[in-house]
């Protein structure tokens, strides 16, 4: 008897603008260019030309300096900036992402990184 195999079931993936990382969809903030203006889409379904951010003002403030613009193939109004600010303002400092590991020493490192059998690592790196 065949066995079965399960396929695991495909998740998008996008690239924050502001910090480069790639991460499930789901888990960023769509911003849309739209004919009146740029606006941020909670449902990520609305029509237009988007980017996506992390919930974290670090990766807005960088993306606000040009990549985003870049990104939506469109410069950014006085207005569009504003509503842009106003939302950043209502997100936290900083936030860890679930698909990151901090490690003690400050340093963050990506969790997908998968490590090869045979490899150590420092234990002061991981306690």
């Amino acid at each position: 008897m065949p066995k079965k195999v399960t396929k695991q079931k495909h998740v998008p993936q996008r690239t924050c603008v502001g910090c480069r990382d790639v991460l499930p969809k789901r888990s960023l903030i769509r911003i849309v260019r739209r004919p009146e203006a740029v606006v941020v889409d909670p449902t990520g379904k609305l029509a237009g030309r988007g980017a996506y951010l992390h919930d974290n003002r670090s990766c807005w403030e960088r993306g606000l300096k040009g990549s985003l613009a870049h990104a939506l193939k469109a410069e950014l109004t006085t207005q569009d900036r504003q509503t842009l600010l106003a939302f950043m303002q209502s997100l936290p400092e900083e936030t860890v992402s679930q698909d990151r590991i901090e490690i003690p020493n400050g340093i963050t490192i990506p969790s997908r990184i998968t490590i090869p059998s045979g490899i150590t690592i420092p234990k002061h790196l991981i306690e």
